[in-house]
C-alpha cells in the first residue's frame, strides 16, 4: 500500500469523523490497512483504537462505499459491530464459508435481541444498530452508503493471532511503499 494512499485515507476518514461529530482522542492510534492485497479501494479499512484494556477494546472505523473488510472470523474475540453513521452491510456465516452450507440457520443478537440468520445472508444495519458476533462466526462487511462510520466493542484480542481469513493471501497489516512522507504513524509501524 502506498504511503500516499494511507495519507489520503487518513485525511478522508478524519474529515468524515469531524463532519459526523465524532471527537477523536488526543492521541489516536491509527490503523489503515489494505489487508496486504494492494487494492485499498476494494479491500481496505481505517481503524482507530479508542480503548485497549486487558479485558476489552473499542475501535472506531471508516470505509467507503463497497470497500470490504474481507471474510474472516476470530477464535477468541467476541465483538459488537455497530453502525454509527451511514449504512453497513455484513455477510454472515455460521462456519467457514468453504465448508458451511449456504442457508444454514444460526442465532445471533441484533441490537440485543436474538434473531435467526442464514449462512451467506447479508444483514443491513442502520445508524445505532449493532450485531453481536461470537467466536467462530465468519463475517465480511462494507459500507452500503457512500461511506460509513463503524464502531466495535470487543473482548481484547491479538490481531496477529486471532484473525482467520478465507483468502490465504490476506495479511492483517499492509506492506507500506514509501512514495511520500508519512502524515501519521500507524500502530503496525515500529
Amino acid at each position: 500500500m502506498k504511503q500516499s494512499e494511507i495519507n489520503r485515507a487518513w485525511q478522508e476518514a478524519g474529515d468524515c469523523f469531524a463532519r459526523t461529530g465524532w471527537a477523536l482522542p488526543p492521541e489516536p492510534r491509527w490503523d489503515i490497512t489494505d489487508f496486504g492485497l494492494g487494492r485499498f479501494a476494494e479491500a481496505g479499512l481505517v481503524l482507530i483504537n479508542l480503548a485497549e484494556e486487558p479485558e476489552y477494546c473499542e475501535k472506531l472505523m471508516w470505509c467507503r462505499h463497497q470497500q470490504q473488510t474481507p471474510m474472516h472470523c476470530h477464535r477468541a474475540k467476541k465483538e459488537d459491530i455497530i453502525c454509527r453513521w451511514g449504512r453497513l452491510a455484513i455477510e454472515l456465516w455460521a462456519g467457514d464459508p468453504r465448508e458451511t452450507p449456504q442457508g444454514r440457520i444460526f442465532t445471533l443478537k441484533r441490537s440485543g435481541r436474538e434473531f435467526e440468520v442464514r449462512s451467506g445472508e447479508i444483514l443491513l444495519l442502520n445508524p445505532g444498530e449493532r450485531v453481536t458476533l461470537v467466536p467462530g462466526v465468519w463475517h465480511a462487511f462494507w459500507a452500503d452508503s457512500d461511506e460509513c462510520v463503524i464502531g466495535e466493542v470487543s473482548t481484547a484480542n491479538d490481531d496477529t493471532s486471532d484473525n482467520f481469513f478465507v483468502d490465504p493471501d490476506i495479511g492483517r497489516f499492509p506492506l507500506v511503499e514509501s512514495d511520500e512522507p508519512p502524515a501519521l504513524k500507524l500502530i503496525s509501524q515500529p
